[in-house]
């Protein structure tokens, strides 16, 4: 459809990677006369200027006042970013439920009041159909999960999508676009799929060898500059087509792997996040275990194209990865090999040696 030229655009979460890339992105956009990103901290030096004319504003989505932002600068069209994944990005599991799902309420509170209001774009995820062996092979989105997530990101999720779709009845005059997104994976975007690929030696369930799909960090922005700029209401997943499996991808990366066996796997992820090397969450550790496949024919249909596909996604990640990961220090390492030992059950020494070496 034609483009809808927003006049004032507010992003919030904008001072995490993806919010500020879609901020400079839209910041180069002549059609798109302002910016207004909102965060509760403001952006690195670096990322403020790659954000170019961005007007950041410090605020929480939490606090009504964000809708004196939205009715002062008369914003027209809000991109939703600000729902985080993990735990340690927001400083605990409560704090993270409450920017999720108690700042998505305020800031549709807020949305619903302003008469200026058109647009609204918000980043989801296909967390929401979690991931189990009753799983279909391709998720649309018109399926309903299996089961619902009971905890975590995927829980905020969908009560942050069903808040959005109570908005969208009250203001039926707003375009709404709802973006289930795949993981993502880049060259620079930090997260937890990321962190996990960069660990020396890569954990895998035993027994597990599950189908992943990835959206690559720089289609994922275009899907969003175009979902901001253009008129495409609806729901849609956003994700390369195709799929890994997890051996596939971790051999491609050239990197050992290590069976773990399923009732060490929550220890071994209470190490790494101990360590602070990566924050497996577990919805995360089931997605390791089952994986999750979305049809993405939807969203290519309405944009005439979509993101590349998971293979050629990785691939530039793997092309990448040498110069984009940070090196890990020997000495963590290695304390988090005694942290590791130390919280798995003991066991005899010959059994000990078995599972370790």
């Amino acid at each position: 459809m034609p483009p809808a030229s927003p006049r004032v655009v507010l992003v919030t979460g904008v001072s995490r990677y993806l919010g500020s890339r879609l901020a400079a992105v839209l910041s180069r956009d002549p059609s798109v006369e302002r910016i207004v990103g909102v965060d509760t901290v403001p952006p690195t030096a670096e990322l403020r200027t790659a954000m170019g004319r961005t007007e950041f504003v410090r605020a929480d989505i939490r606090n009504p006042l964000i809708a004196k932002v939205i009715a002062e600068a008369q914003v027209d069209t809000v991109v939703h970013m600000n729902v985080i994944a993990t735990p340690s990005g927001a400083g605990g599991r409560t704090a993270m439920k409450e920017i999720n799902v108690i700042g998505t309420m305020q800031l549709l509170a807020a949305c619903q009041k302003a008469p200026s209001m058109r647009k609204l774009v918000v980043k989801s995820t296909t967390a929401i159909y979690g991931s189990s062996p009753r799983d279909p092979a391709l998720f649309t989105e018109d399926v309903e999960p299996r089961s619902l997530p009971k905890s975590g990101y995927a829980k905020d999720a969908v009560e942050v999508e069903g808040y959005v779709r109570g908005f969208g009845r009250r203001r039926p005059d707003v375009t709404l676009s709802l973006l289930r997104f795949t993981n993502f994976i880049g060259p620079r975007i930090p997260s937890t799929l990321t962190r996990y690929f960069a660990l020396p030696v890569v954990p895998t369930v035993l027994g597990f060898d599950p189908r992943i799909q990835l959206c690559h960090e720089d289609d994922g922005i275009e899907v969003l500059r175009r979902m901001t700029t253009e008129e495409h209401p609806g729901i849609y997943n956003v994700g390369g087509p195709g799929v890994l499996l997890l051996s596939q991808a971790i051999r491609r990366l050239g990197k050992p792997s290590v069976p773990v066996i399923a009732p060490a796997v929550s220890l071994v992820a209470t190490a790494f996040r101990r360590a602070g090397l990566v924050d497996i969450s577990p919805e995360q550790m089931r997605y390791l275990e089952h994986g999750r496949v979305a049809d993405v024919s939807r969203l290519s249909r309405e944009l005439g194209g979509g993101p590349r596909s998971t293979a050629d996604a990785f691939a530039d990640y793997i092309a990448h990865a040498a110069t984009g990961t940070r090196p890990f220090d020997p000495v963590r390492l290695a304390e988090l090999e005694q942290r590791a030992l130390a919280l798995l059950p003991s066991r005899r020494p010959a059994e000990s040696g078995a599972v370790h070496a």
